[in-house]
């Protein structure tokens, strides 16, 4: 890898409350982490993707594809953290964290935040794009977003922001949410991680690029040309599967062993 060119960190954490082993889940027959890493891939070359997690089960299905591991903290706190303890070790210029619960991440709106940063490194960068139609901008698994007239990050919630006098959501606000592509650099990421723990309204969100407007670091929204769809919760799965069928991708037999199969040690 050539950290001085951009490069991908996929954090990969085995424990997610909300889906244990959602990393391993197969999608059309392929664990999810491995349709992330292979969009990161076409997007800035496989040398240059990173797996980073704390789980065996995780870091063998991704070394046996012939991805770049990094074994890190079982205490990261975020996604974020666990990208910081590997920056910290690689260094590099442009560091992109893709998470990998996103299937349906496009490799060229991956390029564009790299490059977008590249050129503007003093904000950290995020993607976003509307919730679509078929999509409950109340539902909290999605965080919004909302975004000041040059595309600043002003706020994100899992609440349906912004609001509205009217009880019922208005047909005339047009709800944005986040795409979990970031760029920042070594020492944003830095700055991040030395706080050691979740920031108020981090916390009370549950949304870490809080922590950066916490800090007073702005974050510049990239608009996504492709819509997002990430994998949260078990019932998730289905849908994600239909959206992959109908942007083309096949069903594989990804080959079943011990150290690819979800849940199993």
């Amino acid at each position: 890898m050539d950290p001085s060119n951009p490069y991908c960190v996929i954090p990969a954490r085995y424990m997610s409350t909300r889906f244990p082993g959602k990393p391993l889940v197969p999608l059309l027959g392929k664990p999810m982490v491995l349709w992330v890493a292979e969009a990161c891939s076409r997007a800035m070359g496989r040398d240059q993707v990173v797996i980073a997690t704390d789980d065996e089960r995780i870091a063998a299905v991704a070394s046996d594809a012939q991805f770049h591991v990094e074994i890190t903290s079982a205490e990261a706190a975020t996604g974020t953290d666990r990208v910081a303890e590997v920056v910290a070790k690689l260094g590099g210029q442009t560091v992109l964290n893709v998470q990998g619960d996103e299937p349906l991440v496009s490799p060229e709106d991956i390029r564009a935040i790299a490059e977008f940063h590249a050129t503007h490194p003093q904000f950290v960068v995020n993607g976003y794009t509307p919730v679509s139609t078929s999509e409950d901008a109340r539902r909290l698994t999605i965080p919004k977003v909302v975004l000041d007239l040059s595309e600043n990050l002003l706020y994100a919630s899992r609440a349906a922001i912004p609001g509205s006098k009217s009880t019922s959501l208005s047909s005339d606000i047009t709800f944005l949410k986040q795409v979990c592509i970031y760029a920042y650099t070594p020492s944003q990421l830095a700055a991040f991680s030395a706080r050691c723990e979740k920031t108020p309204l981090e916390a009370s969100e549950d949304i870490e690029i809080l922590r950066f407007l916490e800090m007073g670091q702005a974050v510049r929204m990239v608009k996504t040309e492709v819509s997002s769809f990430a994998v949260d919760e078990p019932q998730d799965v289905k849908q994600a599967e239909r959206l992959m069928r109908k942007m083309g991708r096949r069903a594989i037999n990804f080959p079943r062993t011990p150290s690819n199969i979800a849940g199993e040690t």
